[in-house]
């Protein structure tokens, strides 16, 4: 049986890497929100803790890892902690449109806003 090796350079393992961190990392921030602002809609107010999410998927307790979550006065703060692989992605940027309406009153992301 025959087999074909496929040879990658280290620098195109490290971009692949990399990539994939911030995709991963852009999910489960995403995610983190979708689920904390989806406990607001159904409670009227937002979780004191993440341990306070329910319906969650198995893939979606990802977020307990990915993200730092604490409850304010008025809304929340969220941070993104770590991607695929230890360390937050610093290519992460999202419009200011993207904030609106949220409760995310404060997130070591919005410093990265374009």
């Amino acid at each position: 049986m025959g087999f074909i090796a496929i040879g990658i350079s280290s620098c195109e393992f490290i971009h692949f890497q990399e990539k994939a961190n911030s995709q991963f990392a852009d999910q489960h921030f995403k995610t983190a929100i979708a689920h904390i602002e989806l406990y607001n809609l159904r409670y009227g107010k937002y979780p004191d803790s993440m341990d306070s999410l329910d319906f969650l998927g198995e893939w979606d307790k990802v977020i307990f890892q990915s993200v730092s979550y604490e409850k304010l006065d008025s809304g929340y703060r969220l941070d993104l902690v770590k991607g695929l692989v230890n360390g937050t992605p610093s290519d992460i940027h999202y419009p200011g449109e993207f904030w609106q309406g949220l409760g995310v009153q404060q997130s070591n992301l919005m410093n990265n806003s374009k």
